[in-house]
């Protein structure tokens, strides 16, 4: 109970803050789970397919838009911490700049993909045919997604994370809306097939953006920070110091994501009904890896604002509940996953050897899966603190120097099989979340306490962000 009293201050800001971030990182993968529904029910299986090859270039895409944009998130709470509001505003006027072109370079990487990369690796005519004109459409759509993350990621920086999370909620309806719409020819339109997710991505991601710049720009309670915005004035600087964050960011996500999108490889040498397995297991555990970024988000947001104040008992205080209320969320899943393991896989499968396969791998992630929360988390304190270069060194350690290698040799040469894939996955994690931690303990130690343990309550007077 004591210990419990020592965090419970931490436990709720920390909730506040990641919570709405938590409902609205989830809207990522929930954008793509819908879109294979609508298509699987009323538009067939070549859209379908069309989609899943689109998706497989598009989410690249998807990875470095969102790792850009995350960059200004700690930069922002630093200087609000600091009291900078002025430089607020810049960062957000040049981070703004910095986004638009990352989309329009990423527009251009996604056209030629579906111009020319698709059409020669041997695919059905049929599903090139509607996977060319989607992968330019969701191309087009990283623009207003670009201009969204801009203030959403401000705004977040900020601590006003409820926002976004309204606004992305409202986002993943309007999309599920317009989609069915456009795919069935409702209302007297005409039925569009793969191309309707791409339209409906268009709509929704230009309202989400319209909606969260209004809300930034118009709201009297980002006045103070909007003061430094200057549309037209630039410098190097700043752009820097936004790619500096960005990069390694990118980096970081590119390296873990990249990792287990190699793996599919390894896995379809094993079996057909192996690599249906994997990927249910990856689309759900996909939903726990976006909730748990909420508190990553959080731990940053925080971690910033506090090294902006110099507040250093407070900034490892909360970086510990970070760390606490991970493990009960996976805890909490891991219940889950035992529990549902033999009801979730059917909800895609029908095939009884892959629904026990997906349960198999549920089984080992209930156990397992903190340890993917665990370097979320860290890699969100990190990037609080600043510290880019060693994460990103890190993750190209863990994932590409173990968690492969160890996935091949133990599915491959091994009876073990997928079983064998999905623990050596998992050990990369382990040494992920091993080193990030001792990283963040490194780093800490290097900083005298200058805020007493008496002197706790002032958690509640520092930290506004809950209260926004």
């Amino acid at each position: 109970m004591t210990f419990f009293k020592k965090y419970k201050t931490y436990y709720n800001a920390t909730t506040r803050l990641a919570y709405p971030v938590m409902i609205s990182q989830v809207g990522h993968p929930l954008v793509g789970f819908s879109a294979s529904i609508i298509l699987g029910h009323f538009a067939g299986t070549v859209p379908l397919a069309a989609l899943a090859i689109a998706n497989g270039f598009f989410n690249l895409m998807l990875i470095i838009a969102i790792g850009i944009s995350y960059g200004i998130t700690p930069l922002v709470a630093r200087e609000n911490g600091a009291g900078n509001y002025k430089e607020c505003g810049r960062l957000l006027s040049h981070s703004i700049v910095v986004n638009v072109l990352t989309g329009l370079m990423l527009l251009i990487v996604t056209w030629l993909g579906g111009q020319y990369l698709i059409a020669h690796i041997g695919l059905d005519a049929a599903v090139v045919a509607q996977a060319k004109p989607l992968l330019v459409l969701l191309g087009l759509s990283i623009i207003p997604l670009m201009l969204f993350l801009s203030f959403k990621q401000f705004a977040e920086g900020l601590g006003f994370t409820r926002l976004a999370m309204q606004v992305s909620i409202w986002g993943n309806v309007i999309n599920i809306v317009v989609g069915i719409i456009l795919v069935k020819g409702l209302f007297g339109m005409p039925a569009m097939g793969a191309k309707s997710i791409g339209y409906s991505a268009i709509i929704d991601r230009g309202l989400m953006a319209v909606v969260m710049a209004a809300f930034v720009l118009k709201t009297q309670r980002f006045n103070k920070f909007l003061q430094g915005c200057r549309p037209f004035q630039f410098d190097a600087v700043r752009f820097r110091k936004i790619l500096a964050t960005s990069v390694p960011i990118v980096l970081q996500n590119i390296f873990e994501i990249s990792a287990f999108s190699a793996a599919v490889f390894i896995v379809g040498i094993i079996g057909a009904r192996q690599l249906a397995a994997y990927q249910i297991a990856m689309n759900y555990l996909s939903f726990i890896y976006y909730a748990v970024n909420g508190i990553g988000t959080a731990a940053a947001i925080q971690t910033g604002y506090f090294l902006g104040q110099a507040k250093v008992y407070l900034l490892r205080a909360s970086a510990l509940a970070s760390y606490h209320l991970t493990i009960v969320f996976h805890l909490v899943t891991g219940v889950l996953l035992l529990v549902l393991n033999g009801v979730l896989p059917k909800v895609i499968s029908v095939d009884p050897q892959v629904v026990s396969m997906v349960g198999n791998l549920f089984v080992i992630a209930a156990g397992l899966e903190v340890f993917d929360g665990l370097q979320v988390v860290s890699l969100g304190i990190l990037r609080g603190l600043g510290d880019l270069k060693y994460p990103v060194l890190i993750n190209l350690a863990a994932y590409w120097g173990v968690a492969l290698p160890v996935a091949f040799l133990l599915g491959l040469h091994t009876p073990m099989g997928l079983t064998g894939v999905w623990l050596g996955l998992y050990s990369g994690l382990l040494m992920a979340s091993v080193l990030l931690y001792l990283r963040f303990r490194h780093l800490a130690n290097r900083h005298a306490d200058n805020v007493p343990a008496e002197q706790e309550n002032l958690f509640n007077n520092v930290l506004k962000l809950e209260s926004q």
